[in-house]
């Protein structure tokens, strides 16, 4: 198997930190915008898209800042995928972190993803 490369991704976004945490941290939130339905056990989410599932475990999370997760597929790997909350000190500005990995020929690919799927979180959130 072929080493993932690490890549990270800004978004600013015009929204309170408590409620984007909602959106990221919460099964219900996160369907709004992840995937099509999301359900929890414990350390476990299972994100389900057009009747495909995918199994990812709660590695860690801090309050109104942070969640992350590993895909049970890679669960032998040191891969994640992170969201993290970033308010700028001095503008307040919020911007939504995205730590993610892929192959090197997938990275343009999961980058897009991410495009499209914080762009109908921005939509959900009424954020521009």
């Amino acid at each position: 198997m072929e080493d993932k490369i690490k890549y990270e991704m800004e978004f600013p976004i015009q929204v309170s930190p408590s409620l984007l945490y909602q959106y990221i941290s919460t099964p219900s939130g996160m369907s709004e915008w992840y995937a099509d339905n999301v359900n929890s056990r414990g350390e476990y989410f299972t994100f389900i898209w057009e009747g495909s599932e995918e199994k990812a475990k709660l590695l860690g999370k801090k309050s109104g800042e942070r969640i992350k997760f590993r895909w049970v597929d890679d669960e032998d790997t040191d891969y994640y995928f992170e969201l993290r909350i970033q308010v700028d000190e001095i503008t307040k500005d919020v911007s939504l972190m995205i730590t993610d990995y892929a192959e090197e020929d997938e990275v343009d690919e999961g980058k897009m993803l991410w495009d499209n799927m914080v762009s109908d979180l921005k939509q959900v959130l009424g954020s521009t």
